[in-house]
């Protein structure tokens, strides 16, 4: 049985990628969740970290695509 796994670097690639496709900044998303700092979405870019369920939600929402379209999986 093959258990798939998030691939961390590749999906902050592409949340980069599907960004900048949508015309949005960082400073954009940071605003559109509310946070203080971008620290957050800088992490889920370099692939140290994944936004939470019910952030991908919102990602998902903000760059007009599924959250499948965002999540890259490791083979």
């Amino acid at each position: 049985m093959c258990i798939p796994t998030v691939d961390l670097v590749k999906t902050g690639q592409n949340i980069m990628r599907l960004r900048k496709a949508a015309g949005l900044t960082v400073r954009d998303l940071q605003v559109i969740f509310g946070f203080n700092s971008p620290q957050a979405i800088y992490k889920w870019q370099s692939g140290a970290a994944l936004p939470t369920v019910d952030n991908l939600i919102i990602l998902s929402a903000a760059l007009g695509v599924t959250i499948d379209d965002i999540l890259v999986l490791a083979h």
